[in-house]
């Protein structure tokens, strides 16, 4: 895939449709029908950042913590009321540690930045006795954005993480004059993979600040990058064999380049080399930081959205959701708000086998809409109550069709009922990118299916665009309104 056409992640050292919260930025709270948010409570006068979280198929949360902790929380309490002393701490000393992983043995991986480490407990006392390298290839010069997101695991076995760039390093390189994120070597931007028979290489590159990896129930890896230089807006791509995904820092380790070599490109060969991300982000309508991509796979524990992917915000204190679909072999989709108001920023999310998404949360950096300064929640699902919604969104010959987690009154249905934007944005090395070209799109018509749980938009399709489509008119037979009702889809292709 191809590029059509970048806030970041910076941490330097790092119930019903109205919440009972305060409006901290004066926009309205947002949350499904029959969702909550959760806080929960951590250990006593502990600065809890939680920048890596994963639970385990028995329930068992394990947290790590940007200054250098590793804590557990039990199956038993996780599935309860946990108390400030049913945390334990697993390791502690750990460097800046951006991802947690449960690996099948029931040893922890962790990513800090200068290596991928197995924490082990070989006597059963429930604290790691040995640290054990398992990856350092890359060079880290001691600055404060030289981030290991890492690890997940591919469906192929591969553990996979991603190397986030440097800022004011040292003989940094960045093609172009307006020079934000830099590589002074070692790999810097790259992503990175170990086999099951421990074979180390970097695979990808041009990443700039890639805060967030998962693994779809395919087997696939994602990521998402943060918006800023060469990134116009937030996006997620699929992480693929040799895919250069637009910062050209991370070049200058690039067998097929040299310095000299990229000071005599232009903004054109970079741009003809980028992937296309499947979603590109709306910058602060959406996120501006987001972290990891998590898929709902609860069978349903978490209410209708099963499948679908959700990603935290940690500037935004928000949730979005990410509906994908495969076009012309190409996948690519929207995003939608989800929820907001969380108390800090959102940065690692892990669905927990009783159906609750727990939320890893830190303010480190450039700050978070929510007021505190970490912290960890959990968004919960009555079991009941059914939302409305826009459950899923889908490209047409002719325009796209919306579906309902409910089904819609047809007298609140006309073409007026929805509004549609188009516009793209401009690669470049700026920081960032406005919405170029920014039009309304006639809706021409509007059709609804026979059970009310879905609508058809005839409208125009241009490639390389993101169109908004708002549907903020429409109600449920009930008379309800969607707690969001604005979505944004990425065109990459058409049908």
């Amino acid at each position: 895939m191809k590029m059509l056409a970048g806030a970041a992640l910076v941490l330097p050292i790092l119930s019903g449709n109205v919440l009972a919260q305060d409006d901290m930025v004066g926009n309205p709270a947002y949350i499904p029908d029959g969702y909550r948010l959760e806080a929960i409570a951590l250990p006593a006068d502990v600065p809890f950042h939680a920048t890596g979280l994963d639970i385990d198929e028995a329930g068992t949360v394990a947290v790590a913590t940007r200054l250098g902790d590793v804590w557990i929380l039990d199956a038993e309490a996780a599935a309860g009321t946990p108390a400030p002393s049913d945390w334990t701490l697993f390791a502690e000393g750990l460097n800046e540690p951006t991802g947690l992983m449960w690996d099948t043995d029931g040893t922890i991986l962790v990513g800090q930045k200068s290596e991928l480490t197995r924490l082990v407990d070989r006597d059963g006392d429930g604290r790691a006795d040995d640290y054990l390298n398992l990856a350092s290839d890359w060079e880290f010069h001691d600055n404060y954005h030289e981030y290991n997101f890492s690890p997940v695991r591919d469906g192929e076995g591969n553990l996979v993480g991603t190397l986030n760039l440097g800022h004011n390093v040292p003989n940094g390189y960045s093609w172009g004059d307006r020079p934000v994120m830099v590589s002074a070597g070692g790999h810097r931007g790259w992503a990175y993979r170990i086999t099951p028979e421990g074979e180390f290489s970097f695979f990808a590159s041009g990443l700039r600040s890639p805060a967030g990896v998962g693994v779809s129930p395919d087997g696939l890896v994602y990521y998402t990058d943060n918006q800023g230089d060469w990134v116009p807006t937030s996006k997620l791509h699929i992480l693929e064999e040799g895919g250069f995904y637009g910062h050209p820092s991370s070049l200058r380790d690039h067998p097929d380049y040299t310095i000299e070599k990229l000071d005599a490109m232009s903004v054109e060969d970079f741009a003809q080399m980028s992937e296309t991300p499947v979603v590109w982000i709306p910058h602060q309508e959406v996120a501006n930081s987001p972290g990891n991509p998590e898929w709902d796979t609860t069978g349903g524990a978490f209410g209708p959205f099963e499948g679908q992917i959700f990603v935290g915000d940690q500037t935004q204190s928000n949730v979005f959701r990410v509906l994908l679909e495969t076009v012309n072999g190409q996948r690519q989709g929207a995003v939608i708000n989800f929820a907001n108001k969380f108390q800090s920023g959102n940065i690692r999310l892990a669905f927990h086998p009783g159906g609750a998404l727990w939320v890893g949360q830190t303010a480190r950096g450039w700050g978070a809409v929510g007021s505190k300064p970490f912290g960890i929640e959990r968004v919960v699902w009555d079991g009941e109550t059914q939302p409305f919604e826009l459950h899923d969104i889908s490209m047409t010959a002719d325009g796209f069709r919306l579906d309902f987690t409910g089904a819609v009154d047809p007298e609140s249905l006309s073409p007026s009922a929805f509004a549609a934007e188009q516009w793209h944005y401009n690669y470049s090395d700026a920081y960032g990118s406005g919405k170029i070209d920014l039009t309304a799109v006639d809706i021409q018509s509007v059709d609804i299916a026979e059970d009310g749980m879905s609508v058809s938009i005839a409208v125009e399709q241009t490639p390389g665009t993101v169109m908004s489509i708002d549907f903020s008119a429409l109600r449920s037979e009930d008379g309800r309104s969607a707690s969001v009702s604005k979505v944004y889809y990425t065109v990459n292709t058409t049908m």
